[in-house]
């Protein structure tokens, strides 16, 4: 019955403690008033009716119900209908540059480099909601995978696929990449523009200065965020080719270019970052999540609705029926 049912002035419920002490002064009164005969027989009494002054007591508990439901009533119970809308006012726009050079699929963070940064980077994706995000491959060149849009489910699908091949030609060319991802959002309207650009190696290909490439960044009001992605020492990484196209594999040192990451990152007010493991770059991403965060307005609005009127309808029907059989039945017997 009063389920979602909130009490305004529960302070009020106090007044219970009315009720033990009206039962005891009505017990005490009752036996005041109740005189007693002694005889040795009633046989020579004819008894009538010998329930009906028992059932006058029910004049005193429907007064006490009555007394119950008014200070309920007062208490002001009532439900509250919350609604919640939300409206995003400021929207992030997302490229994210990958390499997807032979040296990704490197063992030191499992399975491989590039699957490991798929799972943490679609988690990411996951957690921005109200943004619009891109996808930009680069090895010896770059392309774009997925233009920026704000349907999670086809940047996921994207990311999904992202995988070293042959068409794209070897090399790293992070200049490239990352003026790839510059084209994709310099004619962006969002008040605030993010490229995540990721590599595990040093430039080498390309026909664009990375340093270029980031003046532009700076041009058209992005921010970079650099990872350099790779174990310090060596990894297990690619260094050939068998007879049965799968990848021989060997010890490589690793080499990233931090100068470059950490100079990109500055000009354009990002920030570098190293993932060593799995664990390092699940924490980097959760750090440009939180770095990059969409303001959103939330709106609640509250429809109250009191529910005492049933209550004190109810105590004065109560009141009524006391006072009636008061008046007729038991009229003798109060």
């Amino acid at each position: 019955m009063f389920e979602g049912i909130e009490f305004v002035n529960k302070n009020l419920f106090w007044l219970f403690l009315l009720l033990p002490v009206a039962i005891l002064w009505y017990i005490i009164k009752h036996k005041k008033q109740t005189a007693e005969l002694k005889i040795s027989s009633l046989k020579g009494f004819k008894v009538t009716n010998s329930w009906l002054p028992k059932l006058k007591h029910l004049l005193f508990v429907l007064r006490l119900l009555a007394l119950a439901l008014i200070i309920m009533a007062i208490a002001r119970p009532q439900t509250v209908d919350v609604s919640t809308k939300t409206k995003t006012t400021r929207g992030i726009d997302i490229v994210m540059a990958i390499d997807v050079s032979a040296s990704m699929l490197a063992k030191d963070l499992s399975p491989n480099r590039l699957e490991a940064l798929k799972k943490v980077a679609g988690e990411f994706i996951k957690g921005r909601p109200n943004d619009r995000i891109g996808l930009v491959e680069y090895a010896g060149e770059s392309y774009t995978r997925t233009p920026i849009t704000s349907d999670k489910a086809i940047i996921l699908r994207s990311l999904k696929d992202v995988r070293y091949n042959t068409v794209i030609e070897g090399g790293t060319a992070i200049g490239s990449g990352l003026a790839t991802a510059v084209n994709r959002l310099k004619d962006s309207k969002a008040k605030s523009k993010v490229i995540i650009l990721l590599t595990d190696g040093v430039n080498n290909s390309g026909f664009i200065d990375p340093k270029i490439a980031s003046e532009l960044a700076v041009e058209y009001g992005i921010k970079v965020y650099t990872i350099g992605l790779g174990t310090n020492g060596t990894a297990l990484s690619p260094i050939g080719i068998l007879p049965n196209g799968d990848f021989q594999y060997g010890r490589v040192p690793v080499e990233i270019d931090e100068a470059l990451l950490k100079e990109i990152a500055d000009v354009t007010s990002g920030k570098y970052f190293r993932a060593t493991n799995n664990e390092k770059l699940e924490e980097i991403y959760a750090e440009i999540n939180k770095l990059e965060k969409t303001d959103i307005d939330e709106f609640k609005y509250y429809n109250y609705q009191e529910k005492f009127r049933p209550l004190v309808i109810l105590a004065g029907f109560l009141l009524l029926i006391e006072f009636l059989l008061r008046s007729t039945i038991f009229r003798s017997f109060v």
